[in-house]
């Protein structure tokens, strides 16, 4: 099914932690919220010249579409204006597809930085309406539905997933897929839980890399002309399985490091694709 609707291709994606920590929402699973007791490192928004220069190495890497993630609520004003500087500059001097993952939006800061060149906006459900309360309680799911829809409205993509391995059951899980189904999601961002210590789910027991992969799979049959696109956790959550996740419906990875986990050497992901007889895809 994935080759019948995207061949042999597939999409490579990077992010760059650009603004990190003191998050005042309080997700289980986040190394970056203030409720937790994380060790990670806690910094302003970059400049748009350094959040340049890491989408330049980005694009070296072999990625071809680039996003900016801050940590906490919404955006600020000037953190806006940043952002859409930093997207426009992106634009100008890379090849890269500008993303955004800024956390809610009203329209006004969606058509701000639509007009800047963004393209797509991503913005995680994380999981299921009827598991969301167990995950976050500081602001309703209803929130992350809007700012999906708010995105749409200003005429940009969305991108929006969650992730496995929080608590969820398997029928949480189809909920899920149904919700982004049903809200038009064309591409579809899956993260495996890796606990960090400091968080509420430091002690989450991690699923099985052969469940992972069939959670991968059920998304592929429920969403079949969408990109599922791999991320956060997939070395740590697949480890020796990890190639198996193309043949289990992923048409993407995101390579190169994570907001506050490192990754794999993007020479092993390009090596790995090689070595399955598959290609990158622009998109």
């Amino acid at each position: 099914m994935r080759e019948h609707f995207f061949g042999r291709g597939v999409k490579l994606c990077a992010i760059v932690n650009a603004k990190s920590g003191r998050c005042p929402e309080d997700c289980a699973f986040c190394a970056q919220s203030a409720h937790h007791r994380a060790k990670i490192q806690v910094y302003p928004l970059m400049s748009p010249e350094e959040i340049l220069r890491r989408a330049k190495e980005a694009e070296a890497m072999g990625a071809r579409r680039f996003s900016i993630v801050t940590s906490g609520r919404s955006p600020s004003e000037r953190e806006l204006d940043r952002i859409a500087e930093a997207v426009a500059a992106i634009r100008k001097e890379t090849s890269l597809i500008p993303c955004a993952s800024l956390g809610l939006l009203d329209l006004g800061k969606a058509q701000r930085l639509r007009e800047a060149g963004l393209e797509c906006y991503h913005h995680n459900l994380e999981t299921a309406r009827s598991f969301f309360p167990h995950i976050c309680t500081t602001h309703p799911y209803e929130d992350d539905i809007e700012t999906l829809r708010v995105a749409q409205d200003a005429g940009l993509e969305v991108c929006s997933g969650g992730i496995f391995g929080l608590g969820e059951s398997r029928q949480q899980r189809v909920e899920l897929a149904l919700t982004l189904r049903e809200l038009g999601v064309k591409s579809i961002a899956l993260n495996f839980l890796h606990p960090i210590p400091g968080t509420k789910l430091e002690r989450q027991r991690p699923l099985p890399p052969a469940e992972l992969l069939r959670s991968v799979a059920v998304f592929r049959l429920m969403l079949p002309d969408r990109d599922i696109r791999i991320c956060g956790g997939r070395a740590f959550g697949l480890r020796d399985l990890h190639p198996l996740v193309i043949p289990a419906g992923a048409n993407g990875l995101m390579i190169g490091n994570y907001l506050t986990t490192r990754g794999r050497n993007y020479k092993d992901d390009l090596q790995m694709l090689k070595d399955l007889e598959l290609e990158v895809a622009y998109g």
